[in-house]
């Protein structure tokens, strides 16, 4: 049962290059508030962002570009490796993603909204979400898509695709599943019938 004082909230995630932003962009061309973790994860370490001081705080001025801003490359070489590098910039940036995801669902409102958390299956909290929305693509799929987005190999596409959960773990955890193999007429009519079905549970839980 959600909480009356807030819209229905869809947790839409996948693995890499699934199609999880060509999915949300269909929710939000239906007028359905789409809150992005990924966007908010880099709003808050803009310069001046109490984040971005948490982190220099914590890992140095050596991550910064020389424009004050994170470099982002650098960070990741930072705690490539070190679990407990890893786990101290979390500490420090999910406690403020979620709060900004937070203050923008309030502001947002909607029947129902679509919050794009990309690592939900690695670890992400589920007690502020109501369903959990998996955007599925065979393995072969992603790494085509890696190598074409990314211009990388497919040895280092399928690095990224072993450094997330499996398929089988996120198939586990889904309340709904859309299957994107690129046909994006199949993916408008799949977002259509979840929109109908999320509306309608959203009224029910709101008599």
């Amino acid at each position: 049962m959600t909480d009356m004082n807030r819209p229905l909230r869809v947790a839409l995630t996948g693995g890499i290059a699934s199609g999880k932003t060509t999915v949300a962009d269909l929710f939000g061309r239906l007028g359905v508030p789409v809150i992005d973790t990924d966007v908010i994860a880099r709003e808050i370490v803009e310069p001046g962002q109490p984040a971005l001081a948490q982190v220099v705080a914590a890992f140095g001025e050596g991550i910064l570009e020389a424009d004050g801003r994170l470099d982002r490359r650098r960070m990741r070489e930072r705690i490539f490796g070190d679990r407990a590098a890893k786990q101290r910039l979390e500490a420090i940036l999910h406690p403020a993603i979620r709060a900004e995801m937070e203050r923008q669902s309030r502001a947002a409102r909607g029947s129902y909204q679509i919050l794009v958390i990309p690592l939900l299956t690695e670890g992400g909290r589920r007690d502020h979400i109501d369903r959990i929305l998996l955007v599925d693509a065979p393995e072969e799929t992603q790494i085509r898509r890696l190598m074409l987005r990314d211009g990388v190999s497919r040895e280092q596409a399928q690095v990224s695709l072993n450094a997330q959960a499996t398929r089988a773990e996120r198939l586990t955890m889904a309340d709904d599943v859309i299957r994107n193999i690129g046909r994006v007429a199949e993916l408008e009519e799949r977002v259509g019938e979840l929109h109908r079905e999320y509306l309608e549970i959203a009224a029910e839980e709101r008599p």
